[in-house]
């Protein structure tokens, strides 16, 4: 993991871009908020396109912006990878000489067994004779991607990459990122406003809002703290869970699913049996019970679980927000109602049944 350790403060006309955080950054940390919130903003710090004036940027051993030192080192001396919404491909160049370029800015004497690796990884094996202006926009991003990761960054910027893209495109070319991710082990600092995006891809979010950083965090951590609803929405609230597949129930037509000693269904999915599947468990899909129902109900997810807190839910009166220990933290959304008619209180021993599942790939 690189310790990466930042202090800005720029003063636009809106609005006010304040941050001073230190966290280990490694694989994706999704920045995510509402427009002007700072996401864009943090990104130019970052990358020295922005100079904040009493500014501090480190990441490990390498100190790439300390004012009271006089330290400001330029964009093009980073090692960084910037991927931007709007693509900037050579369009006088092919796709070799598109990546081509990438490997200029890093001489290396392996630099063959790069490219290859990259090509493979990006799928663009086909598309290297291929001009850039015949290109699809996810053929273009992919090539945009690979070009960055052929400099060999030590952190990699990627800004709403896929904003052009429509919900099948993207799913299409994500899967590409989190193998490119995986194999090279490059940290990634992703923004974007796509909830499918974030579940499917964080593993580190970054909440901000009105140019300072709301909260930090693991996504599972992120993700169930009630008190972040207003910032979340609520349909992201709730519990993300990497689960493996067990095996393929024929017979009724579903996957079965593996995550602490616990097991759950889901509708089939063709995925094989070992593979990982994160998925997402809102908390309004979550029923509570002191005994489990399941021959009395059409659930078939109940878990046995202990209630951890019970706190009020930020936007509705009539609901509170119940945490529960399922082994790792589940969030439930349930009526002040049913809290006290079922004598709910932290310690409880219940049992949680599960309306629904979505997988992370399926959530728009």
């Amino acid at each position: 993991m690189n310790l990466l350790s930042a202090r800005f403060n720029l003063e636009f006309d809106d609005f006010i871009f304040n941050v001073d955080f230190e966290i280990s950054v490694h694989g994706f940390t999704v920045l995510f908020g509402p427009s002007g919130s700072g996401k864009t903003s943090f990104l130019r710090c970052i990358s020295g396109l922005e100079r904040a004036p009493e500014g501090f940027f480190r990441i490990g051993d390498e100190i790439w912006q300390d004012e009271d030192r006089g330290i400001f080192v330029p964009t093009n001396e980073r090692s960084i990878g910037y991927v931007f919404q709007e693509l900037r491909l050579f369009p006088n160049l092919d796709v070799e000489g598109n990546l081509r370029y990438g490997l200029k800015r890093r001489t290396r004497l392996n630099s063959n067994t790069l490219f290859n690796q990259v090509v493979e990884i990006m799928g663009l094996e086909s598309l290297l004779s291929r001009h850039s202006g015949n290109l699809s926009g996810g053929e273009k991003q992919r090539v945009a991607l690979a070009r960055s990761l052929l400099t060999r960054p030590r952190l990699l910027l990627m800004d709403e990459p896929l904003a052009a893209l429509d919900t099948k495109r993207k799913q299409e070319i994500l899967p590409y990122f989190q193998r490119m991710q995986s194999e090279l082990n490059i940290p990634v600092f992703y923004v974007s406003h796509s909830l499918g995006e974030v579940l499917q891809l964080a593993d580190t979010m970054l909440l901000m809002d009105q140019g300072k950083i709301i909260t930090s965090g693991p996504i599972q951590e992120v993700l169930i703290h009630p008190n972040l609803r207003k910032y979340l929405g609520q349909k992201l609230i709730g519990t993300v869970l990497d689960t493996t597949v067990v095996r393929q129930d024929e017979k009724f037509q579903l996957t079965v699913l593996k995550f602490n000693n616990h097991t759950l269904y889901v509708p089939h999915r063709s995925v094989s049996p070992g593979k990982q599947l994160r998925i997402h468990i809102r908390a309004d899909d979550v029923i509570l019970a002191v005994e489990p129902m399941e021959e009395l109900t059409s659930v078939l997810n109940v878990l046995p679980a202990q209630i951890i807190d019970v706190r009020d839910s930020y936007e509705n009166g009539c609901k509170v927000d119940v945490t529960l220990d399922i082994g790792c933290p589940l969030l439930a959304s349930i009526t002040r109602k049913s809290l006290i008619n079922l004598n709910l209180k932290p310690g409880n021993n219940i049992f949680a049944h599960i309306k629904a599942i979505r997988m992370a790939n399926e959530v728009d």
